[in-house]
């Protein structure tokens, strides 16, 4: 429901900014009603007689509806050509059965008279048709590495008949076959290699050549079989090939080939790359390629070896100009090379082929399928000054875009798409085509611009309105000569003259900007160098001097208006001088310019000091930690002058509470005393932060009691046993010098020898009378 809602909030939103730019009127140069509807697609022209005030100029007369409305011009009075729609071939869709005309476009011519500026829209409605004929031309490379391919081929023709008719009704085959340029260094251009490009073993060989015609398109299988049948293989020294060289001649030789009013496909068979312009400088090729059919009496390319390779460009364009489907089957080597050549070329398919091309017609009839169900409407070239968008009734296909694309489109079903055409300027008549790629049937669109007012001027009351001296166009008086004047009011030669001048000069400057010259009080401007007219209230204005790029006026990509560039869709600058782009611009984030500037020419413009190149640093722009103090009380601490609306006025920080920062940015103290601390990384645009809050404060602490007397206790103790200590050391001291004193007086006293005729010893020693002494 809420997507619901939020959808149908969108579409207001763009129906109102639709309105308002269909609503918009610039005016720039404003004296008639045909300048007026010239001006812009909102602008609206009040031809009431009595609608400016005396002195007033009629450029007040050009201005939207409701304003001219507001300011009390009757709707009756008012002049605004509308856009005109004209089917003038409008026949049915048919499939072409009992002798109907096949028609699978509808409408078929239609003319369109714009207002410029202003969008129209209209249906085109397609059909596939049963049994729509197929022509099919077999474009082969003949290199030597194709030869087992080209053994299968010439069994081809018959099957690849049978399987389009089964799917079409009626089909028909061509063939042509090519190599590259006889040049050095694309081919050996030794005389015998010229003759026998081939290896030695190699009996059946063709000389070199760039494309041969062989077969104009047919529903003869066994005429395809005979004819391929004739082919040899041939060779060259290079890996690429000159398949660009081939195509071109196969989309040009329209008559030699048989090109029909059919569903027209170009199979390239090949197992290598290909050369592109540019690569015959290699070889002293200069003249690019002409886009003509070139084929000698021999259906030979009788340009190959004057005439550099086409561009990819040229290809597509010229593909896409003759209804010419491409269908690229080559092996699997080069299949990525293919692919993407693919993408650049609308309607054309990759299928890669087996080693022996053997799965080539299921990958032809395959990509005829795919080719044929994919649907891409668009248009030729455009008129000057002419715009066309697409949208469809297709899945995916509502948003408006230069092609309308159904994909899936069986036969015999219906799509719309819905065409919006556009005239930017007045343009004359102009025609050109609308249609689906690949298919014949086109809508003629023939489109001009409706800049004349067609008013009511009421001759009866001219005389008087103007004084009898001029008569009345669109509301405002068209004066005889000699007369001058909102009213026809002033002749030549006016007596107050004066106060009229003083009505042409600027800001009290040079009368009419030294442009143009004053007659009546109403400037009259001078023509340009350039042989267009000076404009504005004093001539003030031109579409000559504007700034130049590359020596073309805006650059070639906008109009001068006043003096200032006005850039057309897709491209900006003082000169209209860049593309319309952000890639240059964009951000880490995603965003651009980190949103603190404008991108401008691809580069960004900073703000308020921020540096180039994506405007991420300010160098003057220090972080606002002390402004920031309160919304970090009240985010991080619900606490502070904030906390009541906190959400409200600090919606400009994204805040989270960390247990431990990696870095602090910022320490602030809150209203408690208490020390926060935070880091602040900047967000896209200006003054928004993500903030990380570390969630412990340091905050004072007060005096700890248990602590002070616990230190006193603890200090006394300490003192006392200090004390016991040195009274303990000082009593060790004295003990040890008493006892060095005490050794020294025992050393020095002296004791008697003799032995004490008391003392008995405890053993007894008598003599052995027979001892003798010898042992």
């Amino acid at each position: 429901m809420h997507q619901a809602m939020s959808l149908q909030i969108l579409l207001v939103l763009l129906f109102a900014g639709y309105a308002y730019c269909q609503e918009e009127c610039v005016k720039i140069s404003v004296s008639t009603c045909d300048d007026c509807i010239k001006s812009g697609p909102g602008c609206v022209w009040c031809q009431d007689l009595n609608f400016t005030k005396p002195g007033e100029l009629d450029t007040v007369r050009c201005d939207i509806k409701s304003e001219l409305l507001k300011k009390g011009c009757p709707e009756a009075k008012l002049v605004y050509p509308l856009n005109d729609f004209k089917k003038n071939k409008d026949k049915p869709l048919s499939d072409g059965k009992d002798g109907q005309l096949l028609v699978q476009v509808q409408p078929q011519d239609i003319t369109l008279e714009l207002r410029p500026g202003k969008p129209f829209s209209f249906d085109l409605t397609f059909k596939r048709a049963q049994g729509y004929p197929v022509d099919l031309y077999y474009l082969m490379d003949l290199s030597y590495s194709m030869n087992d391919d080209l053994k299968n081929v010439k069994n081809l023709g018959k099957v690849l008949l049978e399987k389009l008719n089964d799917i079409t009704g009626s089909a028909r085959i061509g063939f042509g076959s090519f190599v590259d340029k006889t040049l050095l260094p694309f081919t050996d251009t030794n005389e015998e290699k010229l003759k026998k490009p081939c290896p030695p073993q190699e009996l059946e060989c063709e000389p070199a050549f760039g494309y041969k015609h062989v077969l104009s398109l047919t529903n003869d299988g066994q005429q395809f079989i005979k004819m391929v049948s004739r082919q040899r293989i041939s060779g060259n020294l290079d890996t690429p090939e000159g398949s660009l060289d081939a195509i071109m001649q196969a989309i040009t030789c329209e008559d030699e080939i048989g090109w029909g009013n059919s569903t027209r496909l170009l199979v390239l068979a090949t197992d290598a790359g290909f050369h592109m312009a540019g690569d015959g400088k290699l070889a002293g090729i200069l003249e690019p390629n002409q886009e003509s059919c070139q084929l000698d009496r021999k259906k030979m390319y009788s340009k190959s070896n004057l005439w550099d390779y086409p561009s990819v460009g040229q290809i597509a364009r010229k593909l896409e100009e003759k209804n010419i489907q491409p269908i690229f089957a080559v092996t699997e080597k080069v299949a990525d090379v293919y692919r993407e050549l693919s993408k650049l070329i609308p309607k054309s398919d990759v299928g890669v082929l087996s080693g022996d091309s053997n799965n080539v017609v299921k990958l032809i009839v395959d990509a005829y399928n795919k080719l044929s169900s994919n649907i891409i409407v668009t248009h030729d070239t455009l008129p000057e000054h002419v715009s066309v968008t697409y949208t469809s009734n297709c899945e995916g296909g509502h948003k408006p875009s230069d092609k309308g694309i159904c994909n899936n489109v069986n036969i015999g079903k219906e799509v719309t798409f819905n065409v919006t055409v556009k005239a930017s300027k007045c343009i004359d008549l102009k025609t050109f085509n609308i249609g689906p790629l690949g298919f014949n049937e086109k809508l003629t669109v023939r489109v001009q611009t409706r800049c004349k007012c067609e008013c009511d001027n009421n001759s009866n009351k001219a005389a008087e309105h103007c004084n009898k001296q001029g008569s009345v166009v669109c509301g405002t008086c068209s004066c005889n000569q000699g007369f001058l004047g909102q009213r026809c009011e002033c002749s030549v030669g006016h007596k107050d003259e004066a106060a009229l001048k003083a009505q042409c000069r600027k800001d009290n400057g040079t009368e009419c900007e030294g442009r143009g010259e004053c007659e009546c009080g109403v400037c009259k401007c001078h023509l340009t160098e350039g042989g267009n007219s000076y404009y504005g209230s004093h001539c003030e204005c031109d579409d000559e001097h504007c700034e130049k790029y590359q020596n073309k006026l805006c650059g070639g990509n906008g109009e001068c208006k006043c003096g200032k560039c006005q850039c057309k869709e897709g491209f900006e600058g003082t000169a209209c001088q860049c593309k319309k782009s952000t890639d240059g611009c964009l951000t880490r984030s995603g965003s651009v310019c980190y949103g603190r500037g404008d991108c401008v020419c691809n580069q960004c413009v900073c703000k308020r000091g921020y540096k180039t190149p994506k405007c991420e640093t300010c160098h003057t722009c220090p972080l606002p930690c002390q402004t920031s103090g309160n919304c970090i009380e009240c985010l991080g601490f619900q606490k502070g002058p904030f906390q009541k609306n906190c959400s409200a006025s600090c919606s400009h920080l994204q805040a989270k509470l960390e247990d431990k920062l990696l870095k602090k940015d910022c320490r602030v103290k809150d209203q408690e005393g208490c020390w926060m601390s935070f880091t602040m990384n900047e967000l896209d645009g200006f003054d928004k932060y993500d903030v990380k809050i570390l969630k412990d404060r340091e905050c004072p602490e007060g005096p700890n009691v248990g602590a002070i007397v616990g230190g006193s206790l603890a200090a006394v103790a300490l003192i006392g046993l200090l004390l016991l200590l040195l009274i303990k050391g000082i009593i060790y001291v004295n003990d040890l010098k008493e006892w060095k004193r005490f050794e020294k007086e025992q050393q020095r006293r002296q004791w008697a020898k003799s032995e004490n005729p008391l003392f008995q010893k405890a053993t007894t020693t008598v003599a052995n009378p027979t001892f003798t002494g010898d042992s």
